[in-house]
């Protein structure tokens, strides 16, 4: 009887185990929980290489995207400046990139987008400053990633646009966290230390899938 029992009592220990364990086991080979919202457009423009890009060439790699312009008197410094924290703190993974599009193409040319990068002290290779057609750029920040982008004389510099950011997955997902009330966020404040540290968090997710 005694041997009885303890069979029983080790079976009930593993049991016990097994409904612990498993979950554990399965999460970790879980996809993260961020939220899809929707495909990346396609899009072709050119870095301050002179060089061609497409959405094509972010495929494998997680990647953050920003409308800014290269004179903007407000935002954009602030937001280029949390894009340095990200590059920092992705610096020398290949797996990570950027996207940072110009709202004012005819002035940003790619040697100026260069000297604007060189600037800042952008370092990574996966981070690539755009230019291309206005109406077409407009197009994709407004009907692509539904980010507004637009000529305004009344907004500083000319030009409006938000200060977030867009995050998308190695397969060319726009991904996202959700909110307190369980609702997608969508989008990043690229202007709020908060919403840099939750894309980071986010990034270091999509790497891991």
């Amino acid at each position: 009887m005694k041997n009885k029992y303890s069979y029983v009592g080790i079976s009930f220990i593993i049991l016990i185990f097994g409904i612990w364990a498993v979950p554990k086991i399965v999460e970790k080979f879980q996809k993260s929980d961020l939220v899809t919202i929707g495909r990346v457009p396609e899009f072709k423009l050119t870095d301050q290489n002179n060089k061609v890009i497409t959405d094509k060439d972010y495929l494998g790699k997680v990647y953050v995207v920003e409308f800014f312009f290269s004179t903007c008197p407000s935002i954009c410094p602030k937001m280029n400046q949390n894009m340095l924290l990200l590059q920092q703190e992705f610096y020398g993974n290949p797996k990570f990139g950027i996207a940072s599009i110009t709202i004012n193409p005819e002035y940003d040319t790619p040697k100026v987008l260069k000297e604007h990068a060189e600037l800042l002290g952008v370092k990574h290779y996966n981070w690539h400053f755009l230019t291309g057609d206005r109406e077409y750029i407009y197009n994709l920040a407004k009907k692509g990633f539904n980010l507004y982008a637009g000529a305004d004389k009344t907004a500083p510099g000319g030009f409006e646009h938000s200060g977030l950011f867009a995050l998308v997955d190695k397969e060319g997902n726009v991904r996202s966290r959700r909110d307190k009330y369980g609702n997608p966020i969508a989008f990043y404040d690229g202007l709020d230390d908060n919403g840099v540290k939750d894309i980071k968090e986010d990034i270091k997710k999509l790497l891991e899938e």
